[in-house]
């Protein structure tokens, strides 16, 4: 089945388009296996690492990346979204870090898949 058909089509963006929008950022021998955008931010999953592009201000134009070798994620947990709490949130710690990095998503996003998808290459 391949990454790409844990996704579905939900929020899944394809690798060619990643490449285009990304591949300056890539490094020698490392490639895009999948990708999906939450609200406005992208999670790109490579062959090396977990790539949190996180778009900021009004127009956009602004944006952060924030690069995580699969080897630094210590541990990470989900908590699904409930009848009053609408949003999923999924945490990532890295290294000895005691905070861990925060994404929270909506219902659209079925954070199973994600954690999958982690699962696949921090435990893999």
């Amino acid at each position: 089945m391949g990454l790409s058909g844990i996704f579905g089509n939900a929020g899944v963006v394809e690798p060619d388009k990643l490449e285009s929008d990304y591949g300056q950022f890539m490094c020698d021998g490392e490639t895009i296996e999948i990708g999906f955008v939450v609200i406005r931010d992208t999670f790109i999953f490579t062959n090396k690492r977990l790539v949190i592009v996180d778009i900021q201000g009004m127009t956009g134009k602004k944006r952060s990346y924030l690069s995580i070798p699969y080897g630094k994620i210590t541990k990470y947990s989900i908590e699904t979204s409930g009848h009053f709490d609408l949003d999923a949130e999924l945490n990532i710690w890295v290294g000895n870090d005691p905070q861990p990095i925060e994404k929270s998503f909506n219902k659209k996003v079925d954070i199973y898949d994600l954690q999958k998808i982690l699962s696949t290459h921090v435990l893999g």
